[in-house]
């Protein structure tokens, strides 16, 4: 390997990152699978939602 290569100091350093990047990988939350439809009902919209605006009016 390349790193054997190196200096101790720099693969001292390489070490530390390393084990940097494992604990960052070991913390990250795994994504659960999303339950459908789990926010239905909770955003709603304006009954003249598909209303044109008014500041748009001269594009018409």
């Amino acid at each position: 390997m390349e790193i054997n290569s190196l200096p101790k100091e720099l693969r001292d350093e390489v070490a530390g990152f390393v084990a940097k990047l494992k604990k960052k990988a070991k913390s990250k939350p795994k994504l659960t699978a999303r339950e459908f439809g789990f926010a239905q009902g909770k955003i709603k919209l304006s009954k003249d939602f598909d209303q044109p605006l008014e500041s748009f009016k001269e594009y018409s």
